[in-house]
């Protein structure tokens, strides 16, 4: 295993606002508990409605955002004693095998620097690079993520949005990686271009073995892309198997309310809509017992409401934490 999560908590203070004083008001679980881990060279995904947990997961494993509570290993080592020893230079080598291509590739790429200054800038920090070598090295990464020499003289605005999803992987691959995680990384780009996008990750893949934690609610690209897909709901992993089990046999009703609205391009073919009653309750207050059960037909009958359902093997690596499928 490449990363190993085990129960990874984050947890937002919420304050009141004060002119002098700020009172901590309540808490935001935006992550409770989730374990997980990503094998080397493979791709795992991670889906669910917006709001669900999916970045705030993603932030805190590589501490962006540091974790409340839980612990996560990288290649062996609990990478949380490694940032709260503040050693920059063990810091910045952790940093070099764990990178992030963000969501917006408009928002994520500064205007003022031209593409030859955004790739070349992890050497200047990472200092990995002899700088005689600096030029060679930024046309090999813009060859390899398809785009031309003379691109590096321009600035953002003067690309279209996949070419700048293009100069951010590029600028993640600047350091060598071993793990990338992919934070809805096609979600603005239009149809065609998320295809090549994709197509083009797993090209890096197959090339490198860089192992990738993708985030995603668009499940057509999580079932392209992905080796295993885990479900997140509000703050909670309700299911994890591997793709082609997770959408041939999904056991959890999130699960199967989520793949029955993924659209079907042969209009003849009609598939019957799971539409959830309700909307997704404030990560504020979950809900005691099952956090699905205020809008899942078999709370009652399972006694959701009390019972917390354990995440539990059911075979063949498919994990689901549900009343109804455990017992």
């Amino acid at each position: 295993m490449i990363l190993e999560v085990k129960n990874l908590v984050k947890h937002y203070p919420l304050t009141s606002r004060g002119v002098f004083l700020k009172k901590e008001v309540g808490v935001v679980h935006a992550v409770d508990g989730v374990s997980f881990s990503v094998r080397k060279s493979e791709t795992f995904g991670l889906v669910g409605e917006s709001g669900c947990g999916k970045t705030s997961t993603a932030r805190a494993v590589l501490y962006l955002d540091p974790p409340t509570s839980g612990e996560i290993y990288f290649e062996g080592q609990e990478i949380g004693r490694i940032f709260k020893s503040k050693n920059q230079q063990e810091i910045l080598k952790l940093r070099r095998k764990m990178q992030y291509v963000f969501q917006n590739p408009y928002a994520s790429l500064d205007p003022r620097m031209t593409v030859a200054d955004i790739i070349m800038e992890p050497f200047v920090i990472h200092k990995h690079v002899p700088k005689e070598k600096w030029h060679a090295r930024l046309y090999e990464l813009l060859e390899l993520v398809g785009l031309e020499d003379y691109h590096a003289e321009r600035y953002p605005h003067e690309f279209s949005g996949g070419q700048r999803q293009r100069i951010c992987i590029a600028r993640a691959l600047a350091v060598e990686p071993r793990l990338l995680i992919a934070d809805e990384p096609v979600a603005s780009l239009d149809v065609s271009v998320r295809a090549q996008i994709l197509n083009l990750m797993q090209e890096l893949q197959q090339k490198f073995g860089i192992a990738y934690l993708y985030i995603s609610h668009d499940l057509s690209t999580v079932r392209h892309i992905c080796h295993r897909v885990a479900v997140m709901y509000l703050g909670k992993f309700v299911e994890i198997a591997e793709t082609s089990e997770l959408f041939s046999s999904p056991l959890h009703p999130y699960t199967q309310a989520l793949l029955s609205a993924i659209p079907v391009p042969d209009p003849e073919n009609k598939r019957s809509r799971i539409v959830l009653p309700g909307e997704v309750p404030s990560p504020i207050n979950p809900p005691k017992g099952c956090r699905f059960h205020p809008r899942c037909i078999y709370a009652k009958e399972y006694n959701c409401i009390e019972n917390v359902p354990e995440l539990v093997d059911v075979g063949n690596g498919h994990w689901v934490a549900c009343n109804k499928v455990s017992g």
